[in-house]
């Protein structure tokens, strides 16, 4: 960051000067450097397209929840407040199997990333586990995914404990 502002303080000192010093010499120059001062040092903030998802709890209850593509299941879960006890105790670092969620068949199909022998590993853990499980923070969401509903088990099973 000090060297951003370095560079700015000094683009600015040459500016003023070599601006003033444009009027008297050349046209040239003038258009060149006012060109320059409009230049962004910043990286431009992504506008990623918003999803959506429902999640349907044991008692039948039913939240829904938006988040953006690029985003977790357990980023749109910790996001949006959602109160889903024990979900996501390792925080994402696939070391317990709390983000359990069961999947219909063809969105599990329609995933776009097959699990890893970790994740596997961690869903051997798991409680109420179905063909269709996986964890909610190995599931990125896509456009694809936009608008799907999955069902969360009744309980969780800390690994870590």
């Amino acid at each position: 960051m000090a060297l951003v502002n370095n560079f700015q303080r000094f683009s600015r000192s040459i500016l003023g000067v070599v601006s003033n010093y444009s009027k008297c010499t050349s046209n040239t120059t003038l258009p060149f450097l006012q060109a320059i001062r409009k230049t962004s040092t910043t990286q431009p903030l992504s506008e990623k397209a918003e999803v959506s998802i429902t999640f349907v709890k044991a008692d039948g209850e039913k939240i829904k929840a938006k988040g953006k593509i690029g985003d977790t299941i357990l980023d749109i879960i910790v996001n949006n407040e959602i109160d889903l006890d024990g979900f996501g105790a390792c925080e994402g670092t696939l070391t317990c199997s709390t983000c359990h969620l069961i999947f219909p068949k063809e969105v599990y199909d329609a995933l776009p990333d097959k699990p890893t022998d970790e994740e596997l590993d961690m869903l051997d853990l798991a409680y109420e586990l179905t063909d269709t499980s996986r964890l909610g923070c190995q599931i990125v969401m896509t456009k694809n995914l936009d608008g799907i509903e999955v069902r969360v088990p009744s309980t969780i099973n800390d690994a870590r404990a």
